[in-house]
C-alpha cells in the first residue's frame, strides 16, 4: 500500500475551476442557520452570508433548496455565527461530519422567538423571512431575511478560507 500526500478527492491542478479557487481565497464567515423547535429542529452551515444595515436591517444567504432547513419552509430562523470550538459541529450542520443523534445534540442549545440559538458563539441573529420571494443563484437560493434581533457573544469568529476553517482574533487584525 502506497499513502500519497495529495487529497484523493481533489483535481489536479490543471483541472481545477478557477472561479472556486479564486471564491477559496476570499474569507467567509461560517454560520449555522437554525429554525424550529424540539424534534422539528433543522439547520445548514452556511458561508455564504451578507448583512445589510438599515432601516430595516437585512441578512442574505445562499441556501441549498434540498437541505432540511428549507423544507421546513422557514417563517423565522437564528443565524449563529461560530467561534472556532465550533468546526465539528459546523461540518455536522454541512452534513461532512458524522453527529449520531443529529447535529442538535452537539453543543448547548436554547429556543428563541426565532429558532435555535447555540451557546457560546460570536453572536446570533433573530430573522424573520422578508417579503422578497428567494430565487435560484448559481447553484444555491438566495433567501432574504429581516433581522429583528440582534446579540454579540464573546467567541472569536471563525472563517472559512481555502477549505479549512480558521479562528479570527481581533490581535491578528492589528
Amino acid at each position: 500500500m502506497t499513502i500519497h500526500s495529495d487529497h484523493p478527492f481533489v483535481p489536479p491542478e490543471g483541472d481545477r475551476d478557477p472561479l472556486r479557487r479564486l471564491r477559496g481565497r476570499m474569507p467567509a464567515p461560517v454560520t449555522v442557520w437554525a429554525t424550529g423547535t424540539g424534534r422539528s429542529r433543522a439547520g445548514l452551515t452556511i458561508s455564504s452570508v451578507l448583512v445589510a444595515d438599515g432601516e430595516p436591517a437585512r441578512v442574505l444567504g445562499l441556501v441549498d433548496a434540498d437541505s432540511s432547513f428549507w423544507d421546513e419552509d422557514p417563517e423565522a430562523w437564528v443565524v449563529n455565527v461560530l467561534g472556532a470550538e465550533h468546526r465539528f459541529l459546523a461540518d455536522a450542520f454541512a452534513g461532512t461530519a458524522p453527529a449520531p443523534g443529529g447535529p442538535f445534540t452537539l453543543g448547548s442549545w436554547s429556543d428563541s422567538d426565532w429558532g435555535p440559538v447555540l451557546g457560546a458563539t460570536a453572536g446570533w441573529l433573530g430573522v424573520r423571512r422578508a417579503d422578497v420571494p428567494p430565487r435560484q443563484v448559481g447553484w444555491g437560493l438566495l433567501v432574504e431575511g429581516t433581522i429583528e434581533h440582534v446579540e454579540v457573544g464573546d467567541a472569536d469568529a471563525m472563517v472559512h478560507l481555502r477549505g479549512r476553517y480558521q479562528e479570527v482574533r481581533p490581535s491578528r487584525l492589528g
